[in-house]
Formats: structure tokens, sequence, C-alpha cells
């Protein structure tokens, strides 16, 4: 069976997220049969490195037999059991020891399984939490040019405008303060200054702040300066506001530490976890928090302050399985260390980038690169061109609009790194061309 009759399969029955289902009358969908390290391979024996490790999900490279093996050996004991009122081993053991390597403080731990899931568990966590204690405070503030997921809640503390100008009659309540221009420290104290500007305005109805430390990565892929972390938490402690760090694509390595927080020496109040957590192999998401927090529900049932949220699916032992492989591969290859050698070799294979013509600014934070392109408008679909020109030459670069960006499993070795960066290039430069 080849990629164009599954495609055809495919077309006539399935709805692909954040696509323009029209775009498939010419642009081909790719049938992927297996996975292997950093490749994807298709029905018809071609090649793709997974450039984005499969929307930035992917640490430890596709088929890992690490991972596969846990898995395969918690899926002869126990697939999934309810949540409530039960538990199992796998997850008590991955719970101590994200508590261990997360920020201090962070004890807590609730489970969900997916990143926007993760996100609305913080939030009405944040305003059950205030609500115990006697003080209602509605409103929540993201960082203008965030991204935090496409469910309700998660779209409402977001700034992607097509989502809100879409959704805008049932989103939740927020308001947006400025993100950083950029990675300047000026920038930083900056925006900091914005944000005391509306809290000492509003801190009464706000019961929380959302941010994405480091890098807004579905933000086209900008970065700031860590210092902007500490003032935000420094505000919110100032004015009684909860901080709620989503890691859910910076975490577990993505910026060069194991968490972006601990790049400012910052605890939040809450932490949302999921993609790299289980490696990329299966749904999961947590959220870590505070002893504090977790007391402000604790209490008799009949005053009913118990935390109304759950899932089906809600501490999966086969997606913990995963995640503790996953903790595993950390703890005894050294990754962290091992990427800053790949980290360093990325940055200087960038600077070709800067003489283009059409290249704007390139920035990088640990394994995360992005090149933004100048001098085209969205109608000319810029980055689809170089998408498709990364796919004819082994490539999956999927573009967030006019920036082309690097996220690659941790595996990538420096021929591959090659490969990824030289296909990328020359993409840019055959736009120019043509």
């Amino acid at each position: 069976m080849g990629n164009r009759e599954l495609m055809y399969r495919d077309l006539a029955h399935i709805w692909h997220p954040c696509t323009q289902m029209k775009d498939h009358e010419f642009l081909p969908l790719i049938p992927i049969k297996k996975g292997k390290g950093v490749y994807l391979y298709d029905y018809e024996g071609n090649g793709y490195i997974d450039a984005i490790s499969s929307w930035w999900v992917n640490l430890f490279g596709h088929s890992n037999e690490k991972i596969n093996k846990k898995i395969e050996e918690q899926l002869k004991n126990l697939e999934h059991v309810i949540f409530a009122g039960f538990t199992h081993e796998p997850i008590i053991k991955l719970s101590e020891r994200l508590t261990k390597i997360t920020p201090s403080g962070l004890n807590r731990c609730f489970y969900a399984d997916n990143g926007s899931s993760a996100v609305e568990v913080a939030l009405k966590m944040s305003f059950h939490c205030h609500k115990n204690r006697g003080r209602t405070k509605p409103l929540f503030v993201s960082l203008t040019n965030s991204y935090h997921g496409e469910t309700i809640g998660a779209l409402s503390v977001g700034d992607v405008e097509l989502y809100k100008d879409t959704y805008e009659e049932i989103l939740i309540r927020s308001i947006q303060t400025p993100v950083p221009k950029d990675t300047s420290e000026d920038a930083a104290f900056e925006a900091a200054e914005k944000m005391e500007e509306l809290f000492e305005k509003r801190n009464e109805e706000i019961s929380a702040l959302i941010i994405e430390p480091l890098v807004q990565c579905a933000g086209y892929m900008h970065m700031y300066h860590p210092v902007f972390i500490k003032k935000a938490r420094e505000l919110c402690d100032r004015y009684d506001i909860h901080l709620i760090a989503d890691e859910i694509a910076v975490g577990f390595g993505r910026t060069g530490t194991m968490f972006a927080c601990e790049q400012a020496n910052v605890s939040p109040d809450f932490m949302c976890l999921s993609k790299g957590l289980t490696g990329g192999y299966l749904p999961l998401a947590v959220v870590l928090t505070k002893d504090e927090i977790y007391d402000a529900f604790y209490c008799d049932y009949n005053e009913y302050k118990a935390f109304l949220h759950s899932h089906s699916y809600t501490g999966n032992p086969l997606g913990c399985a995963a995640a503790n492989a996953v903790l595993d591969i950390f703890e005894k290859e050294n990754v962290l260390e091992k990427n800053l050698e790949k980290i360093e070799y990325i940055s200087k294979k960038l600077d070709d980038f800067k003489k283009l013509p059409n290249v704007k600014e390139v920035r990088q934070t640990g394994m995360i690169a992005a090149v933004e392109l100048k001098g085209y408008s969205p109608k000319e679909r810029i980055g689809l061109r170089i998408y498709e020109y990364g796919l004819k030459n082994g490539v999956i670069l999927r573009p967030l609009g006019h920036v082309i960006y690097f996220m690659p499993p941790y595996v990538i070795n420096h021929e591959e790194i090659d490969k990824m960066l030289e296909t990328a290039y020359q993409g840019i430069k055959n736009v120019i061309r043509s």
C-alpha cells in the first residue's frame, strides 16, 4: 500500500488539526509507517528528519528501546485504573521524582491528559483557591503574543488574534500585559513596569498570571530574558496573585536547563507539564503546586471545598511508565550536559542564516532555534513553500508563518543537524531566487 492510496482514504473521513483541509488539494498528506531516532518513514520508504519533534513532544527519538521496554513491561500488568479512590506504583514513583526535580516547594501533583487540560486545571485551581479563602477574583492575566492551548479556558488566556476574534463571545475573562519585546534586560524591566501598573490597579480582581517562561513557542518562537520571570514572581507575591508557569513546551531541557524557571531561580505557584513528559509517547500532563494551595482545599466533605476536576484517563499507568523511563534517561545519560555541546554546535551553524537578505532575525534558547524571515505578506505563505521544500529533501520543517524553527529530538547528531539546517538554508535561498 502506497502513500497516495492512504492519503485518499484519510481525506475521505479525517479532519486534521490546525489545517485548512482544502490545502490538501495540492499539498500532499504524508502517511507515516514507522519512526526510528530522529527519522520518520513513509510507506514508500522515504525518510524525514523530524526537526520539530512531532509538535515538540519527542525528546529521545522515535521508537526508543528504553521507553518501549518500560511501556511493554507495564502493559503486562495494568493498562488503566480509575484514579479516584485508587492509585498505582508508577504514578507514585513519578510524583516523587517530579517533586524532587522541579523548583522548590512544588510538592503536590494533579494529573490530566494533555497540555491544554493542564492549563485548565491550573486556572480553575487558582480561582477556586482564592474562593476557598473568601475572595472572588475572576480575572486572569497573560502576556501579549501568548499561547496556552485550545480548550476554552486555555484559549481565553492566550493572545492569538485569530482565535480570539473567532471565539470571542464564549471566552472567559482575561487581560494581557506586554511581553518583553526582545531578550534584553531593559526590555524585561520595561515590561515588568507595565505589569506592575496593571497589578496595582486591578489586583483585587486577578487570580493568576500565566506565562510561558523564556520562549513563547506558538508565538513565533519569541524569546525574552529570565529577569522578567524573576520580576513577575516578585510582583505576584506583592499583590497576592498566583504565578502559573506553562512549561508544557519548554520543560524537560528544551531551554538548556531542566525547566526554564530555573534560569530565573523562581518557583511558581503552579507548573504545567506535558509534551516531553512522556518523551512524546503517550498523552499525560501534570500540574505541580504548593502545599499551601493544596491545604486550601483540604476539609471535611460537607464544606464543599474539594477541587472539582477529573479526566477518565487521569494518571494512566502506561503514560506514567513512559514518563518514568524518560526520567531514567535524564538521570543516567547526562542529557543536559550533552545537549550543551549540541546547543553550541547549532548556534555556530545558525550564523550562516544571518547573511541571507530575507532573514530578519536568528534567535536561540537552548535546543530551540528560530529564523524569522522578512519582506513577505501572510498571503504569500512563505513558510509553506519552505515546508514543501523540506519535505522534498527529507526534513520536516513545519513553520510558524514566516518563522522557520528547529526543535529536534535530543538524540540528533552532528550529521543530522547539518542536514536539517542546510535544508532550511537552501529552502530560504530557493525562495529568494523564485
